[in-house]
């Protein structure tokens, strides 16, 4: 069974390691434009008035991605920078994508993106978004196919617009119900 996460419960969540020490906790996903998989998370302290640590995990060092925490074998798996965040902010695609406007390619409007849903596992990747509509409804939209990305537009197949999820729980079927209708798409 795939398990799906909203990116805003992933950040705040603890970093610990497998001893049971306290590292920080996750403050943003930092994901590849490219792929749409995580590449790491940058760090802040823990508590109300702590701020950013400067500092940045490695996906490929995190052990485990749990409901309550982030887990590393030890310390040695934080980068002592936040250079791993940084170096891929300049590629074509990258950047924040909270209240970008998600269109279809045929230019029907859809809403603006309030949250990334991420499908967790070996290889966490963007597998949709949450967005608000026009009238103001949140719905899951899977991200499945050819999409764009920039700081402006996320542009998704036009058949996006009929493969919605209520919540996670129904976001899977809605997935995979896309994916099909593009399969079935091509064929033809």
């Amino acid at each position: 069974m795939t398990n799906y996460m909203r990116a805003s419960e992933i950040a705040k969540k603890p970093v610990v390691t497998l001893a049971g020490e306290d590292l920080g906790q996750v403050k943003d996903l930092v994901f590849d434009p490219s792929t749409g998989s995580i590449r790491c998370f940058t760090l802040a302290g823990r508590g109300l008035l702590a701020g950013p640590l400067h500092r940045a995990l490695l996906w490929e060092n995190v052990h485990s991605l749990g409901p309550h925490a982030v887990m590393v074998r030890d310390e040695s798996a934080v980068e002592e920078d936040d250079k791993a965040a940084r170096s891929g902010a300049r590629k074509p695609g990258g950047g924040n994508v909270l209240g970008v406007a998600v269109t279809t390619r045929g230019g029907a409007r859809l809403g603006k993106v309030t949250d990334a849903v991420v499908e967790a596992g070996r290889a966490p990747v963007v597998a949709g978004y949450e967005i608000e509509t026009a009238e103001h409804h949140r719905v899951l939209l899977p991200v499945v196919g050819p999409v764009t990305v920039s700081g402006e537009r996320v542009l998704v197949p036009d058949a996006t617009a009929q493969h919605s999820a209520g919540d996670l729980g129904g976001f899977g079927a809605a997935a995979e119900h896309l994916r099909d209708r593009l399969r079935h798409d091509q064929e033809d």
